[in-house]
């Protein structure tokens, strides 16, 4: 009898101290992965405004900065060429090494796009960078599946450094690699590691956006009515948005099969594109249009569908970056357009957008309801409940992350 519980106790002692390890352990990764995001971020947010200021000089390059992405990837990328499919891939363990040179292919790749207008995200790019390090650093800790712990918590540690919401990075990075099941094991490393990095790249000057949403909503039944409307037509966008990036990428890989030459054709159309549609008002991560769907500036009814088309065009082509901010601005300008016809207050509609078509399309639940109130306030989690819960039911199941995986557990809805 004692001796089984010493065993026992032994056991529990064993427990708690891998846990308080690995707790630990995610504070220096964040450090580093928080730093890293910071100047990325920082150089990013300079090389658009500066592109702000010389469209006519810049965007008329976006398909000599596409062929030099496109050759360099062909040339010296190796496996880091396949970008955020290989994160999946190593986190559902078909592949075990994510290359280091991943981290400057992929920034200077997406600092490129940006520079000469490509309408892509950044969001791709902190994932990487944070699971790239992270799992590097977890192959070298003796802990049980250390690496796949560690990968997630990177994956974490990347989305919270850049945007600065650590509790919805958590979850994103728990819920994105299999659509129905979390990864409880990775929890506690993200949580100090996401918070970590979230607080290091705010005290090296990286902005967090937010907004303080004002209006309110009483959940009756024809208000209820409305978020079930806009949640199911917020996750029609981003379930389109995923079909179409996959489907246009695989339609452009046959028509030109050589990335150099695909790049370069698709991004001569695209800066012309770019130029004729109000001199590059839809270029870059689309931030112009998030500040417009909550300041009162002008939103026009078709912007959504323009940001839409050419971030799915750029991707589509090989150039760098990520979806998620554009996916915001897509939602945002979304919400602006549907608040004034479902008698919705605007803000609050673009709020929900924000969050709704960022969930529908990476096929995520509980990461955009907690996007959305930590950016634009807790008080409206009722809210942010009823749109994303519709948007994930009714995005048709699909994503813009072809690595993530649909278990057999979760709801077949399309």
């Amino acid at each position: 009898m004692k001796e089984a519980i010493k065993v026992r106790l032994y056991k529990m002692v064993r427990t708690y101290r891998e846990l308080l390890l690995l707790g630990l352990l995610g504070i220096p990764i964040g450090l580093v992965i928080g730093a890293i995001d910071a100047l990325f971020g920082e150089v990013l947010l300079a090389i658009t405004a500066f592109r702000d200021l010389h469209p006519m000089q810049l965007i008329p390059f976006l398909a000599l900065g596409g062929a030099a992405i496109a050759f360099c990837y062909l040339k010296f990328g190796g496996k880091s060429s396949r970008g955020m499919n290989l994160i999946f891939e190593v986190g559902q363990g078909e592949e075990d090494v994510i290359p280091l040179r991943l981290i400057p292919f992929i920034i200077s790749g997406t600092w490129i796009t940006h520079l000469f207008g490509g309408s892509a995200g950044r969001e791709g790019v902190a994932v990487q960078i944070g699971a790239t390090v992270s799992h590097w650093a977890g192959r070298r800790i003796p802990l049980k599946n250390s690496s796949h712990i560690f990968l997630v918590t990177g994956m974490a540690a990347g989305f919270a450094g850049l945007f600065q919401t650590p509790l919805a990075a958590v979850l994103f990075a728990m819920e994105v690699l299999a659509a129905g099941a979390l990864e409880y094991q990775a929890l506690l490393p993200a949580v100090t590691a996401s918070f970590t990095a979230s607080a290091v790249s705010g005290l090296l000057g990286l902005e967090k956006f937010s907004f303080g949403v004002t209006a309110e909503m009483p959940l009756s039944v024809p208000a209820l009515g409305k978020l079930i409307l806009l949640g199911i037509l917020f996750g029609i966008t981003g379930g389109v948005f995923a079909w179409a990036l996959k489907w246009l990428k695989g339609t452009f890989a046959k028509i030109w099969k050589n990335p150099v030459i695909r790049i370069a054709v698709v991004g001569a159309v695209l800066s012309v594109l770019l130029l004729v549609l109000y001199k590059g008002r839809y270029a870059g991560l689309g931030t112009n249009l998030i500040h417009a769907s909550f300041f009162e500036e002008k939103i026009l009814p078709y912007d959504w569908i323009l940001k839409l088309v050419l971030t799915i065009v750029t991707l589509a082509a090989g150039f760098q970056g990520g979806e998620v901010t554009p996916l915001f601005s897509i939602g945002a300008s979304l919400g602006v357009v549907l608040g004034g016809v479902l008698h919705v207050p605007v803000e609050l509609a673009a709020a929900l957008g924000y969050a709704g078509v960022f969930g529908s399309a990476t096929n995520t639940f509980l990461a955009p309801m907690l996007i959305g109130a930590e950016v634009f306030g807790f008080e409206h989690m009722p809210e942010f409940f009823v749109v994303c819960a519709c948007a994930y039911i009714f995005n048709m199941n699909k994503s813009i992350y072809s690595g993530q995986k649909i278990l057999e557990t979760s709801c077949e809805r399309f």
